[in-house]
């Protein structure tokens, strides 16, 4: 048995009316627009959350208030190092960033994490739950660790991450972590919002492996193989020594920088401070010979012509006459009575139609 509350809502018979209340209050409660803003500006993790939370919404109430938000944070943003984190599954890459986030951290960084968790094809939520795996840098003070859900995004970065980005800048956060799910699949979405791309190995993946790192390494900045301790230290050393002869195969960077490779042990955290010296020597020197700058603004004409991209395809399956056309000619084409070009055809003619 169900019974109505007077605000028309179906609740349980248990449902206790306390409850119900604090629950209204809060919703009362939530900060408008320009507390948010000024209260990112200020620090506020909480805000920054729940600003992050209306970016990644597929609500359009959301759009107006996000992009509101945005705006009053760009000018305070671009002052961080973004740094791109990928590798292949099981090569440990949210036990490095938690031992890599903690030194950070003790060198008096401010670190946002922003993980990108496999998606289930069929409930479209996160799988690996990457702020339980990374406990205890969650923890610390001066990091903040927020995980999204990769959906149908290429490249394993979450569809909003690049304005995250900003947000966390402008929260105070001077390095910036992206984690892609890193399967293989094409990871120029987070090559192009970083100013460092690392690529992590282990050694033993075997040679199935060797055409998926291949694409990667072409854009790594810099190679560590990861889980140098123990018995595998001599193997590290020689996987390192492969990777050194497989990257001067590769062309020249533009930034002038020569790819290295690096090892390093997550669990004693052996190399841990050379791989945070190799970034640091990199952003010094891309920055004096003006690489630096000349990158961040190719990157921001990227995501230019990317956010045009995308919003003209969310305002078009958002279209409520697309949307009963589109349900049609999916019939139509499953029965071959349209061919999918002809019925694609018809559906953009409809959109535009509905715009004059």
């Amino acid at each position: 048995m169900k019974k109505e509350n007077p605000n028309k809502e179906n609740l349980p018979d248990n449902f206790s009316p306390a409850v119900l209340k604090k629950i209204q209050q809060a919703r009362k409660n939530q900060p408008n627009t320009e507390e948010l803003i000024t209260n990112i500006l200020s620090g506020d993790i909480g805000a920054l959350s729940r600003a992050i939370t209306l970016i990644e919404s597929n609500n359009p109430n959301h759009f107006t208030e996000a992009n509101a938000i945005i705006k009053a944070c760009l000018p305070h943003a671009n002052n961080s190092v973004r740094i791109g984190i990928t590798g292949v599954p099981g090569v440990g890459k949210s036990t490095f960033i938690e031992a890599f986030g903690k030194h950070l951290t003790k060198l008096g960084k401010k670190i946002a994490v922003l993980t990108i968790d496999p998606s289930s094809s069929l409930s479209h939520g996160s799988i690996l739950g990457d702020k339980t795996r990374m406990e205890e840098l969650a923890k610390d003070p001066n990091a903040y660790v927020r995980p999204s859900a990769s959906g149908d995004t290429v490249g394993g970065v979450a569809r909003k991450t690049r304005e995250t980005i900003t947000l966390c800048e402008a929260c105070g956060f001077d390095t910036v972590i992206i984690e892609t799910v890193g399967v293989g699949q094409n990871e120029i979405a987070v090559h192009s919002m970083v100013d460092f791309f690392l690529l992590l190995n282990v050694t033993g993946t075997g040679d199935e492996l060797q055409g998926i790192k291949k694409g990667i390494m072409e854009m790594a900045d810099a190679i560590v193989i990861n889980k140098a301790d123990g018995d595998n230290i001599q193997k590290a050393v020689l996987a390192k020594a492969e990777m050194n002869n497989a990257l001067h195969l590769f062309p020249a960077k533009k930034s002038g920088w020569i790819p290295v490779t690096l090892t390093c042990s997550s669990k004693t955290l052996e190399g841990i401070n050379e791989v945070w010296e190799t970034i640091s020597n990199y952003i010094e020197r891309t920055q004096n010979n003006t690489f630096f700058e000349s990158k961040r603004a190719e990157q921001n004409e990227f995501w230019l012509m990317e956010t045009i991209e995308n919003q003209l395809k969310q305002d078009f399956f958002n279209n409520s006459e697309v949307q009963i056309l589109l349900e049609k000619t999916k019939k139509a084409v499953q029965n071959n009575e349209y061919s999918p070009f002809a019925a694609a055809q018809l559906l953009v003619e409809k959109y535009f139609n509905t715009k004059t």
